[in-house]
């Protein structure tokens, strides 16, 4: 998602290079990688209030067994109205109740289902049972990350950073790792960055940008305090500021002017930040290679010459 926004004036005056960032429209999704309706739902849910929140999990829980239901019976199961279920299916961009059920049994129909774990993990989960779970879980948040990631904002990050005079990446603690992920790659192809974890290291940082800048902010539920408060500070700045996270509705995503949504399902073992770690660092490789196309020659020559840099440091 790619927000037009006027350039303030930058209050750094000339230490600032202004260059134009593209703001194309978003492109189709490539064969085979439909934007989800699934996919979106999970991103919007923290938007939902209450009533439609219930008529997502049932939705969610059970996709085949929701298109058979009439909009009364799907209203019943979930405690709710019709007039929520309307409204449900509005805040998914659909016209009525009888493309919802269209779009559930497309989903869901056999050809597009993978076999997945019974459940989440369980105490009594064998070695196997967990490692086929974690594989499933990993494995579909690459797939489906890819499937609804906004190729038109993809596009108009990666020439934003290649463009940058400086790029300043900010994430708290699993965010972090993924930043530092970022950091270390475009690095090694002459792109100035720094990433930090530091609210107070980053809001200096993100003082001394300006038009022609990029800041990064990272954060999987959107709603981290820090991570906000310091792209709104870049974006006043006049920085490109562009977020990575799960839900396209969040208060981080708001905050920017580029959102790259990932499609994450956590385990309830949420604090190893497992699932959402892969998806944003499925991003993190689709950003560094966008930007790494933008001059290929050069950037291969970099890379060569870093790895040989350090190559007396590797022993045969």
């Amino acid at each position: 998602m790619v927000r037009t926004r006027s350039t303030q004036k930058n209050p750094a005056g000339s230490a600032a290079r202004s260059r134009k960032v593209a703001k194309s429209a978003p492109a189709e999704p490539a064969d085979g990688m439909e934007h989800s309706l699934l996919v979106r739902l999970r991103g919007l849910r923290p938007t939902l209030s209450p009533a439609e929140d219930r008529v997502a999990e049932k939705v969610l829980h059970n996709p085949r067994a929701a298109a058979n239901l009439t909009i009364s019976e799907l209203a019943t199961a979930a405690s709710t109205s019709e007039t929520t279920v309307l409204r449900f299916c509005r805040r998914l961009g659909l016209p009525g109740y009888p493309s919802l059920r269209l779009a559930l049994a497309e989903e869901s129909a056999p050809q597009r289902i993978r076999k997945a774990p019974a459940s989440d993990i369980s105490a009594d989960d064998s070695i196997d049972d967990i490692i086929a779970k974690i594989a499933y879980i990993d494995s579909s948040a690459v797939e489906e990350t890819a499937g609804q990631l906004d190729r038109g904002a993809l596009t108009a990050a990666a020439q934003a950073v290649a463009a940058a005079g400086r790029v300043e990446i900010y994430g708290i603690a699993a965010s972090n790792l993924v930043g530092g992920d970022l950091q270390q790659k475009l690095y090694r192809i002459g792109i100035h960055v720094s990433a930090t974890a530091d609210p107070h290291v980053a809001l200096t940082g993100v003082t001394l940008l300006g038009t022609g800048d990029v800041a990064i902010g990272i954060s999987h539920s959107g709603t981290t305090t820090e991570t906000v408060e310091v792209m709104r500070a870049a974006r006043q700045r006049g920085a490109t500021t562009i977020a990575i996270t799960n839900f396209p509705m969040s208060a981080l995503a708001k905050a920017v002017d580029i959102t790259l949504t990932t499609a994450a399902r956590e385990t309830k073992l949420r604090s190893g930040a497992t699932a959402s770690r892969i998806a944003a660092l499925t991003v993190v490789d689709c950003l560094y290679i966008a930007v790494a196309q933008q001059d290929i020659d050069r950037v291969l020559e970099a890379i060569a010459e870093t790895r040989e840099s350090v190559a007396s440091h590797h022993q045969s």
